[in-house]
């Protein structure tokens, strides 16, 4: 009976609306840390398109801006999304993040993934600790809440033959020190399954995800049912592929897919899209249609 009656209560408080729009997204939690399930990304912002140099540029020229990043940030606050997620170390990042909180009055949940020299003496010896504390330091100071170090450091770590993450604990513990929460950002499925053998200090993963195996190195199933038996909540990032799926059957996908506690990341390139998604993600949740309205070309006018 508490069960049906905790998933009224949830079902009100989702319909809650400022004009057409949900109040709240839904929550989970990462290492103590409430946060929305759907998690902003940053690719979009800062010109890593993982799809042609041109592309790269464009994004550069046209969406790497402190107003326009401000300005996309804004909508996903105000829909209850909080958090988000990568390298969030550049300066435009820094003040359009500051921005969209001045903005809003509300706080974002900063998720950083940074990058630590490897070297080939990093598999015997390690991180550079001097390094690590510098980089950490700077994150903390930055307000970052979760801590993640980038998949090109994390997969330099991995090592098949022992099945472990070689020198991750000295990052954890370093990581806890400072009062953010430990994660890891791979793009192979196997470091998941490591961590959690051997019980690595870590709250969450990040890892690709999506309906066509976008940078995935195992097959969508055998990624599914990682992310479905991981012990610890995962972040999925890439849903859409970079752009070769679009939204509807991308976010349909991912959120049937995952657990109540995973999150989707999801980048956009401006005030519209973010606002599409969200509502997308919201009637996929909330297993309602959509209220998007749909583009249109000529070659549709028949089926109006």
């Amino acid at each position: 009976m508490l069960k049906i009656v905790k998933k009224l209560n949830t079902g009100r408080a989702m319909m809650n609306r400022a004009g057409d729009r949900r109040e709240k997204f839904p929550r989970t939690v990462v290492g103590g840390i409430s946060l929305s399930r759907m998690i902003i990304g940053t690719n979009w912002f800062l010109g890593y398109s993982h799809t042609t140099l041109a592309k790269d540029r464009y994004i550069k020229e046209n969406v790497m801006d402190r107003k326009k990043i401000a300005d996309i940030i804004e909508v996903f606050l105000r829909s209850g999304v909080d958090a988000i997620m990568g390298q969030l170390n550049n300066p435009i990042m820094i003040d359009a993040i500051k921005d969209a909180e001045d903005r809003t009055g509300t706080g974002v949940v900063r998720i950083s993934t940074p990058s630590f020299t490897v070297t080939s003496r990093t598999a015997t010896e390690g991180l550079d600790r001097g390094e690590v504390e510098r980089i950490l330091d700077a994150e903390a100071k930055l307000g970052v809440k979760i801590v993640m170090p980038h998949t090109s450091t994390t997969d330099c770590l991995v090592d098949n033959c022992t099945q472990e993450i070689r020198h991750i604990h000295m990052f954890c513990s370093m990581a806890r020190e400072r009062n953010m929460v430990p994660g890891l950002s791979t793009h192979i499925p196997q470091a998941i399954v490591y961590a959690d053998k051997t019980g690595v200090d870590v709250e969450t993963y990040i890892a690709i995800y999506n309906a066509i195996g976008f940078l995935m190195q195992v097959e969508v199933d055998w990624t599914a049912s990682i992310i479905r038996n991981a012990k610890k909540p995962v972040m999925v990032i890439k849903p859409m592929a970079a752009g070769q799926i679009r939204p509807f059957q991308a976010l349909t996908f991912v959120w049937n897919t995952i657990r109540q506690q995973d999150m989707v990341t999801v980048g956009t390139m401006s005030p519209e899209e973010a606002e599409e998604c969200i509502e997308l993600s919201l009637s996929i949740l909330e297993q309602r249609s959509s209220s998007i309205k749909l583009q249109e070309t000529r070659s549709k006018r028949i089926l109006k």
